[in-house]
Parts: C-alpha cells; sequence; structure tokens
C-alpha cells in the first residue's frame, strides 16, 4: 500500500519546530536558575568521572573566597574582565595571526567565554560549540553580570585531575579553606588553569613557579584598580 507522504514533511517541520522552541525556553529558564543556582554537574565535571580522575568539587560563596584568588584568576585569564562584553576582540584577533603562522596555538578566551563553555557546553574545537559559546557568553554577560559570571568561574574550573573549583582546589592543595589563600596559593592555582593535568602544583612545575610569579606581579599592578576592587568585595 503507498504511503502519503503529502502532509508528512509539514507535519515534521511542525515536530522540530515545538522541539526546537521547547528546547529554547528550557534552556532560557535553567541559564535564568544558574544566576543564583549552582549547576548540579557539568559535561567537562562528567567526562572527569568517566576517565577515573573523580570529581572533588564544592561550591562556595564569594564571600567565602579569598580575594588574592579572585585578583589571580583576573591577572591570569583576563584583566579586561570588568571591561569588555564577554568577548576581547583585540586578543581573539592577534591570536588569529599567530595562529595562521604557527604550529603552537594561542588561545583568547575571555573568563565569560570559559565559563560559558564550561558550564553549557562540551570541550572541544569545532565551529558548531564555539557558535553555541558565543550565544551563551552573551546571554550570561546579560542576564548574570561579572559578579556571578566570576563566582561561577571560581567554582567550576578545572585545578587539577579530577579538581573543580577553588575551594577543592585549596583543601585538596594546601589543605585550608578557599578564604584564607595567601596571595602566592592564589596565583599558584591561578597558574595551573590553561591545562591543570600538565601545568602541576603537586609536583610544582616550572611553568607554574614562574607564571605565578609574573601572576604576583600583575596582582601587585591591578589591585587599586577600581573596576576590579568592585569585583574583588
Amino acid at each position: 500500500m503507498p504511503i502519503n507522504t503529502k502532509g508528512l514533511v509539514p507535519r515534521v517541520w511542525r515536530i522540530i519546530k515545538r522541539v526546537f522552541i521547547f528546547l529554547f525556553f528550557f534552556q532560557l529558564f535553567y541559564l535564568l536558575l544558574l544566576k543564583w543556582v549552582n549547576p548540579p554537574i557539568t559535561l567537562t565535571q562528567l567526562g572527569s568521572v568517566f576517565s577515573g580522575y573523580g570529581l572533588k568539587r564544592d561550591y562556595v560563596g564569594m564571600k567565602n573566597i579569598s580575594p588574592y584568588a579572585k585578583l589571580a584568576v583576573i591577572c591570569s585569564e583576563d584583566q579586561l574582565f570588568p571591561d569588555h562584553d564577554g568577548f576581547d576582540f583585540k586578543s581573539i584577533e592577534k591570536a588569529m595571526k599567530h595562529n595562521q603562522k604557527s604550529k603552537s596555538l594561542h588561545g583568547a578566551s575571555t573568563i565569560s567565554q570559559q565559563v560559558a563553555k564550561n558550564v553549557f557546553l562540551w570541550q572541544g574545537r569545532s565551529w558548531i560549540r564555539k557558535g553555541m559559546e558565543v550565544y551563551f557568553t552573551f546571554m550570561i554577560e546579560l542576564i548574570w553580570g561579572k559578579k556571578r559570571i566570576l563566582e561561577m568561574y571560581l567554582n567550576i574550573s578545572e585545578m587539577g585531575k579530577g579538581v573543580y573549583g577553588i575551594e577543592a582546589a585549596a583543601h585538596y592543595y594546601y589543605n585550608k579553606p578557599a578564604k584564607t589563600l595567601t596571595r602566592q596559593e592564589a596565583a599558584r592555582i591561578a597558574a595551573c588553569l590553561p591545562n591543570p593535568k600538565i601545568f602541576t602544583i603537586k609536583p610544582l612545575s616550572p611553568h607554574v613557579v614562574t607564571r605565578s610569579a609574573w601572576i604576583q606581579g600583575q596582582m601587585g599592578n591591578l589591585q587599586e584598580d577600581p573596576d576590579i576592587q568592585k569585583l574583588l568585595q
């Protein structure tokens, strides 16, 4: 018996539209919820569990994080964080020019972009993921604000094998809460952020030693900036 396909395409299209609308409003609701509630788990954290690294994590509020830790990650990862709208276009252009000429790839992701990727997306370099990263970066800048983005970054970033967030890192490396981290301790944790599986604190890698010294110098230069001071409070 022949199948009547005359109305099939419109029906399929209506189903696709409904699914798309549902997914859009679901992610919007989740994004709004995360302004006040911490994510139960992220895809990156799930990957850590399945890879055998486990999951050491303990969310804390900004009042329970040392100002040195907040300042260290800004100095290390994104010194224009208080000023941009989620994207550092000059750094992106500079990185693109470098990557065209060199085999060693340089990134230019802001703290906001890293939060968008680590909270909502997966690791990788596909154009689809990058496009979604742009969308979520724009949305968290619009809805969350800088303090919440920084708080989320400090709570969900990988800071060691299976170690996520500044509280877990402080206990893992220094047997103390994040609130009492010293300037040097905070700088060393920030120094490992590009790749904490390679740039280790235990044992102390040469990269972390030199990078943390540079970060401490930057902390001295930027700690009096009024825009940064607002984020440290």
